[in-house]
């Protein structure tokens, strides 16, 4: 099993639109996957069309009330994709646990031993607290996702600096599975330098697929589903396939 966190600070980089598509994605290539929603927005789970405040237990339940992982996971309409949703709820938690010890190992702790699925996807909130440092905990890797727009690189140094803060004293195992552009813009020249940028940057840990600026890819989430169920011929759907291939390659 590989635990990939989808993770970057900054918010309106295309994270959850990645969670989502690329999750959908890994299940059609017949890989069993489960998503993690660890943003208290729960976008994950709407974008997968969970009904949010009707739910029995959500990912909080796993921090707080101490409830068994099969418990909160329900399966999506997306082929072999299921999810631990969350909502707002999960707002609070980082303070109902201030005075836990190990607080940032409860993920890698409920965790441990589990083997039910060929990848674990986990979307984080856009920004360093405990919910995104339980992620980088628990995961093997973290998925980068780069808007190729103007201030793209602003932040990137302190996340990586996080990254390598939590691999020194949490999780000695944490790889960086590559970094992704989203939101892009062939006819933009700004879009063009970008990429560039972020490859003198980060070298040979740049996915070689590119995700586009796509209007179908921005409407799936309000139906509640990927991009393959609203618009499988879409250059988003084609972007998110082609993204898949490589992680499936790339971890053999």
């Amino acid at each position: 099993m590989k635990a990939i966190c989808v993770f970057n600070q900054k918010g309106g980089v295309g994270k959850t639109t990645t969670v989502v598509n690329l999750a959908a994605a890994l299940g059609l290539k017949g890989k069993k996957v489960l998503v993690m929603d660890l943003d208290p927005q729960g976008n994950s789970s709407s974008g997968f069309g969970v009904d949010k405040m009707n739910l029995e237990n959500t990912v909080y339940d796993l921090f707080i009330n101490d409830v068994k992982l099969e418990d909160i996971i329900y399966k999506t309409e997306a082929e072999n994709v299921s999810i631990i949703p969350s909502n707002t709820s999960l707002s609070g938690v980082e303070v109902e646990l201030i005075n836990t010890p190990s607080r940032e190992s409860v993920l890698k702790n409920a965790l441990e031993g589990f083997e039910d699925f060929d990848y674990i996807i986990m979307d984080c909130p856009p920004s360093l607290g405990f919910l995104s440092i339980n992620a980088l905990t628990a995961a093997d890797s973290v998925l980068i996702p780069i808007q190729s727009e103007y201030y793209a690189l602003e932040g990137v140094s302190q996340l990586v600096e996080t990254i390598n803060l939590v691999k020194k004293s949490l999780n000695k195992d944490l790889e960086v599975e590559g970094v992704l552009i989203s939101m892009f813009d062939g006819r933009n020249n700004l879009s063009l330098e970008v990429v560039e940028e972020v490859k003198k940057y980060f070298k040979n840990k740049v996915f070689k697929s590119i995700i586009p600026r796509n209007v179908r890819l921005a409407e799936a989430p309000s139906y509640g589903e990927s991009i393959f169920d609203y618009d499988s011929k879409s250059k988003g759907a084609v972007a998110y396939e082609k993204l898949a291939k490589e992680i499936i390659k790339n971890n053999k």
